[in-house]
């Protein structure tokens, strides 16, 4: 699938190992994994598993994640997960390698990911959430038309320390 400034999502890849390895050993991606993958360092072995978990999320009709690429070079990620059928909801998810930060990239990629989820995935409502303290999150957020709902405080805990959560929403109905 492509977006609208020209980049491809698609699907990750067992060739992406490296691109994913790399990307989770930058300082802050490292705690974006799950709890049962958190290391001091990601290796081949611990990348395999990601792309293994998003392609069985995908077989299952949990979630969906693709590799957003500007021609062959992964620049970032951006997913729709917990998939709820009964809902019709989901749960979106971006990240951005840092040669791509700024650049407009998670935005673009979450436009096109909403859209598709809106039409082929048939739901009607998105979230996303992200630190208070995370600035450049919610500029992704707004320049992909997520609406600000609301503050979950103390929802995160890196650490010793709690991060409240601002949360964004949008809806197949929103313009």
């Amino acid at each position: 699938m492509g977006t609208d400034t020209g980049l491809t999502l698609r699907p990750w890849a067992e060739s992406d190992l490296e691109a994913v390895r790399d990307a989770f050993n930058e300082p802050l991606m490292l705690r974006q994994l799950p709890p049962s993958m958190r290391r001091t360092a990601v290796d081949d072995e611990m990348a395999g598993r990601w792309i293994a978990d998003r392609r069985r999320e995908r077989e299952e009709d949990a979630g969906y994640s693709w590799a957003v690429t500007h021609g062959p070079v992964v620049v970032g990620c951006v997913a729709v997960g917990a998939v709820d059928r009964v809902h019709d909801t989901g749960w979106v998810s971006y990240w951005t390698v840092r040669a791509a930060q700024g650049r407009g990239v998670a935005s673009s990629a979450l436009r096109a990911a909403a859209g598709w989820a809106f039409g082929e995935l048939g739901l009607f409502r998105l979230e996303l959430g992200h630190r208070t303290d995370n600035r450049a999150s919610c500029e992704v957020a707004g320049r992909a038309g997520f609406a600000v709902e609301g503050l979950q405080r103390a929802k995160l805990r890196y650490g010793g320390t709690r991060h409240d959560v601002e949360l964004h929403s949008r809806l197949a109905t929103d313009s």
